[in-house]
């Protein structure tokens, strides 16, 4: 129906509800034989039906969308009946001195009650007889936990979406006040504490959760519970995502794998971190790798001056190149550059020509197993690569320093740990006697990084299965990209020189429990999907840690971050060692490194040395 079609209409409705309402009320209060022939009640019509018009169309009366209608539209038709009423009542003042009160709240009430109604009638209609008509049968049961603001806007707008196909029955919330409510004829059950039992009784085939401000280790343990239901769980988003306007409230989405590390965030110290970053210019090596392109992210909502992309795959730089272009503001540039931390000559001139004032240096080689059966190649780029870009700051005087370290350096079992706890002790050597500000942030696994278990068990999941997962009770700690990269940036801005900066991993998972959990979350039972056990592959340990028995310091300098005690071999031993690290066998290679990780000197061409 046009615009102009259905304002006459309506009115052509308002116009004989208002002349009905008024001889009505009129004529039930002042019967008379012949109401068109009594001079103050035609005065009284005119001006109603005059008064009427003029305060709908300011109000917008015609041009609402009525079966959407709110208590907010129902004010509007409150003001334009009251204020048109009242000035019936004027003019009756005018005209005879006198006020027909009574008639006139009679007027009120039935020009309240039938506008009001024509109005909301539509909507009655459309909610009970047209919307899901096109999927009626075919809803699934909803269950929605949080009867607050969220969750009753979430059910308004499920109940009002024909195309939705889901059909919300019934709330939970924990608030002991709103048990046994009615909220658009769905009731308040209880507590959050019955959640299995609804479902089971009510045939629920959906849960939604919707309580945003909710913390996230109380939030992560509700998501558990409800995805040991069975039953597919979506979530609406995050306070933080909400307020940074990153989302919309409305927007409901599944339940990620990092919704249930149950970590709140940390509240950076802001002003400190922008007093090290904005203006600046600041390189980041392995730039184009998952933590590397985070911490460029974070480094950008900073403002400095430049952002130096170093990577050494062409691809990956050209991603986060192009994606930060988009980003960054105006007074920010970015420089792509294509090197490798191993060419020395090449990284000296980059940081001679760019003379940065901040160097995070995330480039390495990760993968344990990989790095089992090319040890030369984990020493090249982890320490020797390290021992590059770590020099080249110390040359040419930068500020800044810090090292992306891992768990996997204490107490290393393998090749690429020992490699990460030996780039460690170049870093602590180099702080000894250096103007910039080194510092190593050693943490342990993030969600979905490249090569990480996350990506893997999902392709796996999608062609079917089985997951393999190396032993039952092999457990890592775990943290999301975002976070380890933000505590990054404010563990560097901590830095006075030399230190091992330790992330608050908060508590280890076992990766079975990983699995069946991204399995539940893919929408399958894990009889369907199966998990396998492999065997515990060369160089890895049941258990990580973030520091060994003698690092072990509690005192916290920052919320989840506190420093290690890790001590380095002298400057003497550490160049004596790299030394002889090229010329070394295989063999040779991962006794010395690993037996330097962990302060214990088997023998080797070095222990008499060392």
């Amino acid at each position: 129906m046009s615009l102009k079609r259905r304002m006459s209409m309506l009115i052509l409705v308002d116009s004989c509800i208002v002349l009905f309402s008024i001889y009505i009320g009129y004529f039930l209060l002042h019967p008379i034989d012949n109401p068109f022939t009594d001079v103050l009640l035609l005065i009284s019509s005119l001006t109603i039906f005059v008064a009427h018009h003029s305060f709908a169309m300011y109000y917008g009366l015609y041009r609402k969308v009525w079966e959407y209608a709110s208590v907010k539209e129902l004010l509007s038709i409150f003001k334009a009946v009251t204020f048109s009423i009242l000035t019936v009542a004027l003019i009756q003042v005018i005209v005879t001195g006198d006020v027909l009160v009574r008639a006139l709240f009679v007027t009120w009430m039935l020009h309240m009650l039938l506008i009001g109604g024509t109005r909301l009638s539509w909507r009655v209609i459309r909610d009970t007889f047209i919307s899901g008509q096109n999927l009626k049968g075919s809803k699934k049961r909803t269950l929605i936990i949080g009867a607050g603001a969220a969750g009753t806007m979430i059910a308004r707008q499920l109940l009002k979406n024909a195309n939705s196909p889901l059909k919300p029955i019934a709330f939970l919330d924990d608030d002991i006040t709103k048990k046994g409510l009615d909220i658009f004829n769905m009731r308040v059950l209880g507590g959050t504490d019955i959640i299995e039992d609804v479902v089971l009784n009510q045939n629920i085939e959906h849960i939604i959760i919707a309580i945003p401000s909710m913390e996230k280790t109380r939030r992560a343990m509700l998501l558990q519970l409800c995805l040991d239901t069975g039953v597919r769980t979506q979530t609406m988003p995050l306070i933080e995502d909400l307020l940074t306007g990153k989302v919309s409230i409305n927007e409901i989405r599944d339940v990620r794998i990092e919704d249930l590390l149950g970590r709140d965030e940390v509240e950076l110290d802001l002003e400190t971190i922008s007093s090290k970053l904005t203006n600046k210019t600041i390189l980041i090596t392995g730039a184009g790798g998952s933590i590397g392109s985070e911490i460029c992210r974070q480094v950008a909502r900073f403002n400095p001056k430049a952002i130096i992309l170093l990577g050494h795959g062409e691809n990956s730089i050209y991603t986060i190149d192009m994606e930060l272009r988009q980003k960054v503001s105006m007074i920010t540039k970015i420089i792509p550059i294509i090197a490798d931390v191993q060419d020395r000559g090449r990284i000296f001139d980059i940081v001679s020509e760019y003379k940065p004032d901040v160097i995070y240096h995330a480039a390495a080689h990760k993968h344990v197993p990989l790095m089992e059966h090319n040890p030369m190649e984990a020493v090249k780029n982890n320490i020797f690569g390290t021992k590059n870009i770590a020099e080249a700051a110390d040359v040419f005087g930068v500020e800044y320093f810090v090292m992306i370290s891992t768990d996997k350096a204490v107490n290393p079992p393998n090749i690429m740990g020992a490699t990460k706890r030996f780039a460690e002790m170049v870093v602590q050597n180099l702080a000894k006697e250096s103007k910039t500000k080194f510092a190593a942030v050693r943490f342990g696994n993030v969600l979905g990084s490249r090569g990480s278990v996350v990506p893997l068990f999902k392709k796996q999941i999608a062609v079917g299965g089985p997951i393999t997962v190396t032993d039952p009770e092999m457990t890592r700690y775990f943290m999301t990209i975002p976070e380890a990269s933000r505590l990054v940036l404010q563990a560097g801005s901590l830095a006075s020189g030399g230190e091992v900066f330790v992330l608050d991993m908060g508590e280890p998972v076992k990766i079975v429990d990983l699995a069946k959990n991204l399995i539940k979350l893919s929408g399958y039972r894990e009889d369907e999907i199966g998990i396998e056990f492999s065997g515990i592959r060369p160089g890895e340990k049941l258990y990580e840690e973030l520091l060994s028995e003698n690092e072990i310091q509690s005192r916290f300098i920052f919320p989840k971050i506190h420093i290690g005690k890790a001590n380095p071999i002298s400057q003497s031993e550490l160049k004596y060692v790299m030394e002889k690290l090229p010329h070394m066998n295989n063999a040779t290679l991962k006794e010395t490194l690993i037996g330097l990780a962990n302060h214990k000197f088997v023998d080797s061409p070095i222990k008499e040395h060392v």
